[in-house]
């Protein structure tokens, strides 16, 4: 499952056709009101061809060209996780009738999904999810049944965004792990795609469309393409013990200067493509006849998530920030073996005032250098 093949722009079609036939609902990334998201298309033709995106901390702008490019973007505010561990999710149903109360449980989700376009970050991301929701030792129900039913069609990225530091959390550039099938890009001299399966579910697919094995240059060419998107990599986290800087400075000053311009938004979590809190809500009509209980996303930044008897643990928010950064890069490895981030940037893309957690760490770790 290592041999590498060449699709053409029809293949792919193909491909995607063989996909829905197959009963998977496509998911790709499409341009929405100048940003690009992921959402169900029908094929090929809804993919933003030719466009790319400039990111900087706190800006965020596409733009379009004459290339052919399908995957020439860098990820924008949605993750894959949208999808999977859902944003809201019904967890049972009630109605009244008369004195009687009869509870639902909701339907298990039957359509297979294909996720179109993942990138190496993304993929890193959903194999920590995996970790925290599946191999974790209590299992999420909901979250297993739409990942066992996903198909992930990777691809390498062909170029960094101002906002990423993938190279730095060994994430990326190159999609590695926990996938199906991964593409890899080339738009001159032929507008190419180099395809490898990692799965039997791949292997399966690929043996369904027109491919073709690659030549040595064309695998150069993939590999060199690779190689100067990890080179200009527009973020890098400082290269040392993250966790343990994080957890020995707990008490350092520059918390309270982060607070000072943190708007404690949520936005870093509700984009961050492996953040998972979330809080149980209970509602009900006006005549009090149906109720439900959902789960939703939540965040370690809104006030009442810490709340306790008595009032939030952390009431500030300097605390609530060191609290997200320090679990993200530092106490996750403690809980899962591994980081909390994979380096996308969109936290720092998404952030209205621009706060960049590779720059707020450097800060620290310099300051530790004396």
């Amino acid at each position: 499952m290592t041999d590498i093949n060449v699709l053409t722009l029809d293949d792919l079609q193909i491909l995607l056709e063989n996909l829905r036939e197959d009963g998977h609902a496509l998911i790709a990334p499409q341009l929405q009101d100048g940003v690009i998201v992921y959402d169900q298309v029908e094929g090929l033709d809804a993919l933003p061809r030719g466009i790319t995106d400039i990111q900087t901390p706190g800006g965020y702008q596409t733009h379009k060209t004459e290339a052919p490019s399908l995957f020439h973007y860098v990820v924008g505010p949605h993750s894959w996780k949208k999808f999977l561990h859902l944003p809201k999710l019904q967890l049972w149903r009630a109605n009244k009738h008369s004195e009687e109360i009869h509870i639902t449980p909701p339907e298990p989700p039957s359509v297979k999904t294909a996720f179109i376009g993942v990138r190496a970050c993304e993929v890193k991301a959903i194999a920590l999810q995996d970790k925290v929701l599946i191999h974790s030792g209590v299992v999420d129900g909901a979250y297993k049944i739409r990942r066992d039913n996903a198909f992930i069609l990777a691809v390498d990225c062909a170029r960094a965004g101002g906002s990423c530091f993938c190279v730095s959390m060994q994430s990326g550039p190159s999609v590695e792990g926990n996938y199906d099938l991964a593409l890899t890009e080339i738009l001159t001299p032929n507008h190419i795609f180099l395809v490898r399966s990692n799965s039997e579910a791949g292997e399966k697919i690929l043996k369904k469309i027109p491919h073709r094995s690659a030549t040595p240059e064309e695998i150069e060419t993939g590999q060199e393409i690779v190689a100067q998107t990890a080179a200009n990599m527009g973020r890098a986290m400082p290269d040392t013990n993250i966790a343990r800087l994080l957890s020995q400075n707990l008490q350092h000053p520059h918390w309270d200067t982060i607070a000072s311009r943190c708007l404690s938004c949520a936005n870093c979590t509700m984009v961050c493509p492996t953040c998972f809190c979330t809080t149980v809500e209970d509602v009900s009509d006006l005549k009090m006849e149906e109720f439900s209980r959902e789960r939703r996303w939540d965040s370690c930044f809104n006030l009442d998530f810490s709340y306790l008897h008595g009032g939030a643990a952390r009431g500030s928010t300097a605390a609530r920030y060191r609290q997200w950064m320090t679990h993200k890069l530092s106490s996750w490895v403690d809980q899962f073996g591994a980081s909390g981030c994979v380096g996308c940037g969109r936290c720092i893309t998404w952030c209205p005032v621009g706060i960049d957690l590779t720059q707020e760490t450097k800060v620290i770790y310099d300051d530790q250098l004396g």
